[in-house]
């Protein structure tokens, strides 16, 4: 996502969390927005990276003027959108014209397909531990993220397959996952459990 995005601009990261994306984004030079509908994560952003402006809110309400930042980034929130066709229409308000936005997203795969079921079984079963939960996200197609970046007037657009190792998880789960995601995202992207999408805000 870095690499998509200028190194020394202003960026707003929707869905910022703790700040993950942010502290090293600032790291470059860059100057650091996020916002997140979490009041505790936005706490917990402001300590890690103290240079940048973090605020409570949500994507689809952007509390930001027209042509504000250089590039917009989401990372695992559009998923979880109610309206996704808005918070693009706000995306591509308040970046500037040239600018870029990535999003990275849950994708629709034969394995995340299976989820809802898995779901229902669990609820039917009364299993409350079956090491998922149902949050209503929505799982995307790239055919699906590349129309609603289109309606929402982005030029440029592109798709990408990929697999996170989250830095949560304990070795030797995370070194193996980060061992496996290179292969996975090459040989076998139907498998590859997140979408990133990509595109420019018209300069004219």
């Amino acid at each position: 996502m870095l690499s998509n995005i200028p190194k020394k601009g202003k960026v707003l990261d929707i869905g910022c969390g703790t700040g993950l994306l942010l502290t090293r984004y600032a790291r470059t030079g860059g100057q650091a927005v996020g916002i997140d509908v979490s009041s505790g994560m936005i706490s917990k952003a402001c300590e890690k990276v103290p240079e940048g402006h973090f605020l409570v809110g949500t994507g689809e309400s952007l509390p930001f003027g027209d042509n504000s930042f250089d590039a917009v980034t989401s990372v695992l929130t559009f998923s979880y959108v109610n309206n996704p066709g808005k918070m693009l229409s706000e995306v591509i308000r308040v970046v500037k014209p040239g600018g870029r936005v990535v999003i990275c997203t849950l994708s629709r795969t034969i394995f995340t397909s299976g989820l809802p079921a898995v779901y229902q079984l669990g609820e039917l079963m009364r299993i409350r531990k079956i090491g998922v939960g149902n949050f209503n996200e929505r799982y995307y197609t790239a055919e699906e993220m590349i129309s609603l970046f289109r309606d929402a007037g982005f030029s440029d657009i592109s798709t990408r397959k990929c697999s996170f190792a989250h830095v949560g998880m304990i070795d030797p789960l995370f070194t193996l996952a980060r061992r496996i995601e290179p292969f996975v995202e090459e040989r076998l992207p139907y498998l590859a459990y997140n979408i990133c999408t990509s595109g420019r805000r018209p300069s004219h």
